[in-house]
């Protein structure tokens, strides 16, 4: 059964969310599991559960459940993990190499082709065996190489000019850490942003109202 026309964005969220839980539970040894087990380790409703999976297909079985590793595959292959979209890190600072160092990109349907700096010394050296260019040469390894996704690592200031530069390239999804609204000022773009002051301050938030409850 093919995928419904329209997916709301709630729901598109949550497939991340169950490829996850799915492969903790290979990794537990799990082969099947019921969309009630499967609920109550998730903190969602089995019904939720069910209408997710059924925008795609369903793909359990009635007295059954869900086997894990069929479950797993197809929610990647709805996901597109193994396709390796490629995709370009702007910023070597800190941010940007821990990224680069410490996550697996292969992992989560990406491939990792370039890395840029505005920093002229950093232009030939590598960080994780990826060589960093200077952003003068952005464009021109745009046109060569077509990355389909950009991560920003770099401050807010700088992200306009930059942004600019990737979409007449051609990029049209960003992770962006800059706190620059790229939704804002360019149409048709897909992008995640990322506020880690944001998601502190609403840890806060809940730290100092939990009594109220």
């Amino acid at each position: 059964m093919p995928a419904k026309n329209y997916i709301s964005n709630s729901v598109i969220r949550r497939l991340p969310r169950y490829y996850r839980f799915l492969a903790d539970l290979q990794k537990e040894g799990t082969t099947k599991i019921s969309s009630g087990e499967l609920s109550r380790r998730m903190k969602l409703t089995a019904s939720q559960i069910r209408q997710d999976l059924n925008c795609y297909g369903g793909f359990g079985q009635q007295g059954y459940g869900y086997n894990v590793d069929v479950l797993r595959r197809e929610i990647g292959a709805i996901i597109g993990v193994e396709r390796r979209a490629p995709a370009i890190l702007i910023g070597a600072g800190n941010l940007g190499k821990a990224i680069t160092y410490f996550f697996d990109f292969p992992k989560y349907g990406c491939e990792l082709v370039g890395i840029f700096d505005i920093n002229p010394q950093l232009d030939g050296t590598e960080i994780a065996g990826i060589s960093v260019r200077n952003m003068t040469k952005l464009t021109a390894f745009c046109t060569k190489n077509k990355p389909e996704i950009a991560i920003l690592c770099i401050p807010k200031a700088s992200a306009p000019a930059v942004c600019e530069t990737l979409v007449e390239s051609g990029v049209r999804a960003f992770l962006n850490f800059s706190h620059y609204d790229i939704n804002l000022h360019f149409d048709g773009i897909i992008a995640e942003n990322v506020h880690m002051g944001d998601s502190l301050l609403t840890l806060v938030y809940n730290v100092n109202n939990r009594e109220k409850k």
